[in-house]
């Protein structure tokens, strides 16, 4: 699931870094940018997943609610200092032409850092009331994006209005609403890893059920002509977008279930492969499609060329992650060092 993300992004991104600009009006391009967009959802709910993993092993072994919330408190900060140290290697490939906006900006990781930190208070709930928690602060956060959004934020710092709601020059991924996907996907979380093996399939069936009605419904409403908001965006605060976007994340959930249970089997995937490498992909493929080094390419390429470049880079991601993965399990594999004789 991680693996088709990371196909997602690289996509987007290497459509969006090389095409001509007199191209980006016509439907192919359009349509990467469209599919592109469910990777950011796809990568906030798995953290809220694995997030929910984290807290139920937590559960068991730490029964200080306490230990448990700083816990997670610094996994939030492990992940809010891998962003701004990402930031800073963009902006250090990115020179000559680099501004000092690029280290302040407001990226996924930034908003998946602050996200955890505020919902790490879920682990000092036991698992049933955490899965309540997580989907009510999920549906809270939807609801009230659109009033955040249209508050007075005249005179507020304006790296805190990036942070906090999206808006005309803001960050792209800010607390209203992205951090509602990271909710939702800690309740979801928490319900996977308490499923039972034997009922883990009928678990599946009812995520694409559930997703199918999500979507349904988050279209319906969307398209109702009367709204309880006097302004909201569908494509920046509405809660029918987010809806839509979980129920299509739950059914790409149930898919990627199917496909790694029943037709790749135990082989190797290539795109598990990049899953489990995610960060060191998207650290590594943004230096390469928006750095310096690929200047003469940018916004020069038609879309046969961008797409050949989506699969040169993709390529180049698969290798780097077999590459890596090979390199761990040879270092796994070494024996241990001898402890040293005592005299």
């Amino acid at each position: 699931m991680r693996g088709l993300a990371v196909v997602i992004m690289i996509q987007c991104h290497t459509f969006n870094s090389f095409t001509r600009l007199d191209l980006r009006e016509g439907g192919p391009y359009v349509l990467t940018q469209f599919v592109g967009g469910m990777a950011a959802p796809l990568f906030l709910l798995m953290a809220g997943m694995t997030t929910a993993f984290q807290m139920e092993s937590l559960e068991r072994r730490e029964p200080s609610a306490r230990r448990r919330w700083m816990i997670s408190l610094k996994r939030a900060g492990y992940i809010l200092t891998i962003a701004f140290t990402f930031r800073f290697t963009n902006w250090l490939f990115s020179m000559p032409h680099a501004g000092l906006g690029e280290l302040t900006k407001v990226d996924i990781l930034n908003c998946m850092g602050v996200g955890m930190a505020v919902l790490a208070v879920a682990a000092v709930f036991p698992s049933h009331a955490r899965t309540r928690f997580a989907v009510g602060a999920g549906l809270l956060i939807a609801a009230v994006s659109p009033l955040m959004t249209n508050l007075p934020w005249a005179g507020t710092p304006a790296l805190l209005q990036e942070y906090l709601v999206p808006g005309p020059g803001r960050g792209r991924f800010p607390f209203f609403p992205w951090v509602a996907y990271i909710a939702f996907g800690l309740a979801i979380g928490t319900m996977v890893k308490r499923a039972a093996a034997e009922r883990f399939e009928r678990l599946m069936q009812w995520s694409m059920l559930v997703g199918f009605s999500m979507i349904f419904i988050g279209q319906y409403f969307s398209n109702i002509p009367y709204s309880v908001y006097t302004n909201a965006n569908f494509w920046t605060d509405s809660p029918a977008l987010i809806v839509i976007r979980v129920g299509i994340c739950l059914m790409i959930m149930a898919g990627a279930y199917l496909w790694t249970e029943y037709c790749v089997g135990a082989g190797w995937s290539w795109m598990q492969a990049m899953g489990k490498n995610s960060l060191m992909v998207y650290w590594v493929h943004v230096m390469i499609v928006y750095g310096s080094l690929v200047r003469p390419f940018k916004r020069a390429l038609s879309i046969p060329q961008a797409a050949l470049a989506v699969l040169v880079v993709t390529l180049m991601m698969v290798v780097m992650s077999a590459l890596w993965l090979a390199w761990k399990g040879r270092k796994a594999a070494l024996p241990a060092k001898p402890a040293p004789a005592v005299a």
